[in-house]
């Protein structure tokens, strides 16, 4: 995205332990609890002795918010690539869709840290929403604004409801998949949500088009 920026530690070691040290966190912390676990308890996941930690982060806060800093930072920058790659609103859409849901569907305990663990905490989610959610969010606004202009979505739509609901619908979906005892596909929930969303926000149909559209509506139920 356009100007995104994120703190890397400038201390600087060997990547490859500091990144050991951040996975073997995503598991303490999904297995545990961000509050339950110990800076020791990630240092044994990590293989590496406690004081190892401290020399890439001051705390284990430090780890959460760097996790999920440099984790989004990504996670929006590849997003605005696939985006640029594509044309047309509901086409972007569907690109937001795949892959938000399989960034998180690919990684469960992922998946728990950033829908329960990093939310229990009014501080992180302050720092969420002031920061990388507004930057996401901004990026599906534009879509959305792409759409009102292109006709795809209604023009008196307001724009920023359009948002959170998207954003919602797909947060509720990683929400669902990681409470459901069922194993199934995250991605392959993508393409209906952005059909739910568009079928209710849709441009609306001239009269003389909505009997027809009924008739196909009865066809297909």
């Amino acid at each position: 995205m356009n100007g995104y920026s994120f703190i890397i530690m400038a201390r600087k070691r060997t990547p490859g332990k500091r990144d050991r040290i951040l996975e073997a966190a995503v598991k303490v912390f999904a297995r545990k609890g961000y509050f339950a676990a110990r800076v020791a308890d990630i240092a044994s996941q990590a293989g590496v002795a406690d004081g190892t930690i401290y020399l890439y982060f001051r705390s284990k806060e430090d780890i959460l918010v760097s996790l999920f800093d440099e984790i989004m930072a990504e996670h929006i920058e590849k997003g605005r690539e696939e985006l640029a790659a594509v044309e047309g609103a509901e086409a972007r859409l569907r690109v937001i869709a795949q892959h938000h849901l399989r960034l998180l569907g690919g990684n469960r305990d992922l998946a728990v840290v950033f829908q329960v663990e990093f939310r229990q905490s009014t501080k992180f989610m302050e720092r969420f929403t002031a920061g990388w959610l507004h930057d996401y969010l901004a990026v599906i606004s534009e879509v959305i604004e792409e759409g009102q202009k292109d006709g795809t979505l209604r023009p008196d739509l307001p724009r920023k409801l359009a948002t959170k609901a998207f954003f919602g619908a797909l947060d509720e979906m990683v929400t669902s998949w990681i409470l459901s005892a069922k194993e199934y596909d995250l991605v392959s929930q993508a393409i209906p949500v952005v059909e739910l969303f568009l079928g209710g926000a849709a441009a609306w149909e001239p009269e003389s088009a909505r009997p027809a559209l009924a008739a196909v509506g009865r066809e297909r139920g």
